[in-house]
C-alpha cells in the first residue's frame, strides 16, 4: 500500500514544528522527511536526524542533478527535499511530512499531486509576534523581517487543502489527527487494507 505524502507549512513562530513532532508521536507510521541544507549547524542539531547539512557545491550539484523532488532559498539557506528518499518510504506504505514553505509545496503538488497539504496560521498577528520574540534569540531587524515574511508566507494559505489555526496547541493537534486519520480511512485505502475482511464479508 502506497503511503501519503503530507506537506505542512506555516510562517514562522507558527508552532509547525511542535505540532509535528507530537503528530508524529500520536499517528503510527508516520515519518517527518529530513531535508538537506546548507544552514551551518546549531548546536544540538544531529546530522542525518534534524538536517542533512551539506556546503553549497554539493547542494548544487544535487539540484542540478534533479536529486530535490523541491528545493528553495530561505533567509539566504538553501533547503532541498531529496526524492529518493521520499519515494522509498512511500512505496513501503509509510506516510511522510514534508514540513515545507510555499514555494516547496508549489514544486511538490506539480510533481505529486495526491499529496495533502496543510497549512498553519497563528490565531493572530499580535501573537505571531509574541512568540517570536518570546524565543529570545533573534534581534529586532530579524523580527522585522519574520514578521514581513510570514505575511508574504501566509498569504498562500488559499492553495493549501487544509487550513488549522495554532491558537490551542491541543485543538491544533487535534485537528491534524483527524485529517490523517480520515486520509487512512478513504475508500481506496480501506478496500486494500480490508481486503481479506471483504472477501469473508462478502462472500
Amino acid at each position: 500500500m502506497t503511503g501519503t505524502l503530507y506537506i505542512i507549512s506555516a510562517p514562522s513562530g507558527a508552532g509547525k514544528t511542535s505540532l509535528v513532532k507530537a503528530l508524529v508521536d500520536t499517528i503510527p507510521g508516520l515519518s517527518i522527511s529530513v531535508s538537506h541544507t546548507t544552514r551551518p549547524r546549531r548546536d544540538g542539531e544531529v546530522d542525518g536526524v534534524d538536517y542533512h547539512f551539506v556546503d553549497a557545491e554539493a547542494f548544487e550539484a544535487m539540484a542540478a542533478a534533479g536529486d530535490f523532488l523541491e528545493h528553495a532559498r530561505v533567509f539566504g539557506n538553501a533547503y532541498g527535499t531529496a526524492r529518493s528518499s521520499v519515494e522509498e518510504q512511500l512505496e513501503v506504505g509509510t506516510d511522510v511530512i514534508l514540513e515545507i514553505d510555499w514555494q516547496g509545496a508549489q514544486q511538490v503538488r506539480a510533481a505529486l499531486p495526491d499529496a495533502v497539504s496543510v497549512f498553519i496560521l497563528p490565531p493572530s498577528r499580535r501573537e505571531l509576534e509574541r512568540r517570536l520574540r518570546a524565543r529570545g534569540k533573534d534581534s529586532e531587524d530579524v523580527i522585522a523581517r519574520r514578521l514581513r515574511e510570514a505575511q508574504s508566507e501566509m498569504s498562500h494559505y488559499h492553495e493549501y487543502d487544509y487550513l488549522v489555526v495554532n491558537d490551542a496547541f491541543g485543538h491544533a493537534l487535534e485537528e491534524l489527527v483527524a485529517i490523517a486519520r480520515a486520509r487512512r480511512l478513504r475508500l481506496a485505502a480501506q478496500q486494500e487494507r480490508l481486503g481479506d475482511t471483504l472477501q469473508d464479508l462478502l462472500g
